[in-house]
Parts: C-alpha cells; sequence; structure tokens
C-alpha cells in the first residue's frame, strides 16, 4: 500500500464570517434546547462551524474536506427571533491535519457568544465509507 504525503497550503489568519437571520425554526423552542424563543446555542455553534468549514474550503485539495471534532462556546446574551448575527471563525493553529478555530458570534457590536472549535481534514470516500 502506498501512502502519500499531502501539503496542505494554508496560512495562520485565514478567516470567514458567515451570516444569518433568526428565525423560528432557530430557537431554543423549535429545536429542542429550551423553551424561550431567542436563538438557540446549537444553532448559534452551527453558524461558528459553518464559518470555520468556509474559511478553509478553497484551501482543501478536490477529495477532501474538513469535519467538526470539537467546539468549545460560551452563549453569553439572548438573541430574539428577527435579529442578524454573525459568527467569525479565524484559523490559528495548525497542526498535519487538525485545524484549530478562533470562533465568535455578534448580533451587531455585542458579543453574544465566543470560543473554539477543531476541524479535521479529511478524505471525504474514506470517512463516508465508515458509516
Amino acid at each position: 500500500m502506498q501512502r502519500f504525503l499531502l501539503i496542505y497550503i494554508m496560512e495562520i489568519g485565514l478567516t470567514h464570517t458567515s451570516k444569518m437571520t433568526v428565525t423560528d425554526d432557530v430557537t431554543a423552542i423549535k429545536i429542542g434546547s429550551g423553551d424561550m424563543p431567542v436563538l438557540a446555542t446549537p444553532a448559534m455553534m452551527a453558524l461558528m462551524e459553518n464559518a470555520a468549514m468556509l474559511a478553509v474550503k478553497e484551501m482543501i485539495p478536490e477529495g477532501r474536506t474538513t469535519v467538526g471534532g470539537h467546539i468549545e462556546s460560551s452563549h453569553l446574551k439572548p438573541t430574539p427571533v428577527g435579529s442578524e448575527v454573525e459568527a467569525t471563525a479565524t484559523l490559528e493553529k495548525i497542526d498535519g491535519r487538525k485545524l484549530f478555530f478562533k470562533v465568535e458570534a455578534r448580533e451587531g457590536d455585542t458579543l453574544i457568544g465566543e470560543g473554539t472549535h477543531l476541524r479535521f481534514i479529511v478524505d471525504r470516500e474514506k470517512f463516508l465509507s465508515r458509516l
């Protein structure tokens, strides 16, 4: 079996901001993570993951992708339906196929969540073959 060394051309500091409008579909009531009509923590964290994925997407070779491995975040402030939220992910460290991000979410100028996120670079076919 041959093994190939893949070199990923990526730089620390790659960043992306993903945006969403808080709708009833992403509230704690709808998702089931709570019983209040505010942005659900899992929805905020999914937006953070999306920003991290998109920050490096163009740098990943064809046939590969990234998958989330760990996310840790605070949720500092409730956000009502109708609000605009953005999550920004910044690549802070690369360790082989591990990518470490700083993530934060904001409603306007107000910080509503912050944390860290780890993603792994994986081969799509090999990953899916494990299902």
